[in-house]
């Protein structure tokens, strides 16, 4: 049976292509939404970019009829903008005042109302990205559900980068002789991504174990090439911060993704990384280190001073990395040591777009709070001969319509994990201190 979608204003703003995902069913667009789109087309954020894109593509469906009377989608859906929300009173029993989330919510009520009175009534839904709207439409016994279309997968089947494999001591002692194992020799089910990394331990429960990674072609297994010499004074202490070092120093993983929580060793380690492939190997020209600062687009905002100023408060987190790898003393000794070397340069991602970074190390600290567009605005900013890694922590997001799935760093690694071009790895240990370690468990 066909149904009724109600789209809310945030689901558009949030994937403009939200109105033709829904295959055969009828969409409707309340004349609200279309108020709240045009307040925002102004902005020069990715808001506003998504709000110009649904009015584009409005007026595009516009030329195939009245959109008040509804109009077919090429899947075989409708498109239809309603003005209908007299029935308020039912609504404003509940809610009080006629917001336009409660004009919305008015909107919705309607069509569940018309639907009953129907021999065969169409199953009416509300799609909100707003919780609390959505609870307001259970109140008023509507079916709402959140924009799920641009989710990858659950947090439990979400690519690691790593796993633990249990096999025959035998198997451990073949790769220690002929240092690398072929895949097909192990008879796994599960399918190994390029650059992914393996624990073989012993199924017999001695000590015996062995960490090795996958080719880039996936066809075997092979040691790391790194040892675990200290990097710029920063030792891994663990095995999935070994792997992290391993692609973050490799020159042929162009992009590397790594996710965890707050203390894992992420920005630290990433760093001393970057710090020794400009200023030791050489390798790269320049030190690039941005994070989000505000929605990509606007100003930082009227804070006094210059840019630098106005970004140190934002960037306090990759100063306070940088002062423990430089082993500061005093104030301002960074600030001296940064001004000399002048390879170093500390970025908000409002200034990213439009540019081409060839020959940089590349840090994109906080990527959770990124959007896929916004990840993919900055991914295709890197040139030849350059390396980007994005940092982020998907249990910590702040964007108001991303989560755990939707955000712009779980697609990028959800759809690289097949490319022999980049790595990723979850870090899962917390190593700045047992108090923050219980705290990422616990709160």
């Amino acid at each position: 049976m066909k149904k009724i979608y109600v789209l809310d204003t945030n689901v558009l703003l949030h994937d403009p292509m939200a109105m033709f995902s829904f295959e055969e069913n009828e969409v409707v667009i309340p004349s609200v939404v279309l108020e709240e789109i045009d307040s925002k087309k102004r902005l020069a954020d990715e808001i506003g970019r998504n709000a110009r894109f649904v009015s584009r593509e409005l007026d595009r469906v516009r030329e195939g009829g009245h959109l008040h009377n509804g109009v077919a989608l090429d899947n075989g859906g409708v498109l239809k903008v309603e003005l209908n929300h007299r029935r308020f009173v039912r609504v404003q029993e509940l809610f009080g005042e006629m917001t336009n989330d409660n004009r919305i919510l008015a909107v919705a009520l309607n069509y569940h109302i018309e639907e009953q009175e129907k021999p065969e009534p169409r199953p009416v839904i509300l799609v909100s990205k707003d919780v609390l709207v959505r609870v307001k439409a259970d109140v008023l016994g509507i079916t709402a559900q959140d924009y799920l279309s641009d989710r990858t997968v659950s947090p439990s089947d979400q690519y690691t980068g790593h796993l633990t494999l249990h096999v025959h001591p035998s198997v451990i002692d073949e790769f220690y002789t002929y240092r690398f194992l072929g895949i097909n020799h192990l008879g796994l089910k599960v399918k190994l991504h390029p650059n992914e990394f393996v624990i073989l331990r012993d199924e017999l429960g001695t000590s015996k174990s062995a960490l090795l990674k996958v080719s880039q072609d996936g066809q075997r297994l092979e040691p790391l090439h790194l040892s675990n010499d200290p990097v710029w004074g920063i030792t891994a202490r663990n095995a999935q911060q070994r792997m992290a070092l391993e692609l973050l120093l490799s020159d042929d993983v162009p992009l590397v993704t790594l996710s965890g929580r707050a203390g894992t060793g992420k920005t630290l380690l990433t760093l001393a990384a970057g710090l020794m492939k400009v200023e030791d190997e050489h390798k790269y020209k320049k030190l690039l280190i941005a994070r989000p600062v505000v929605p990509m687009g606007k100003d930082i905002g009227y804070l006094p001073g210059e840019k630098e100023e106005k970004l140190r408060p934002w960037m306090q987190p990759i100063y306070d990395n940088l002062e423990f790898l430089f082993d500061t003393k005093k104030s301002g000794d960074l600030d001296k040591i940064l001004m000399g070397l002048g390879s170093i340069q500390v970025e908000a991602l409002t200034y990213i777009r439009g540019r081409s970074i060839p020959g940089q190390f590349i840090i994109i600290d906080e990527a959770q709070n990124l959007s896929r567009h916004e990840v993919k605005t900055i991914v295709s900013r890197v040139g030849e001969n350059s390396k980007i890694v994005l940092l982020g922590d998907p249990e910590q997001i702040d964007h108001p319509y991303l989560d755990a799935q939707s955000n712009g760093l779980t697609y990028l690694i959800e759809q690289f994990k097949a490319e022999g071009i980049s790595g990723h790895v979850t870090l899962e240990k917390g190593e700045r201190s047992k108090l923050a370690q219980l705290a990422a468990e616990r709160l």
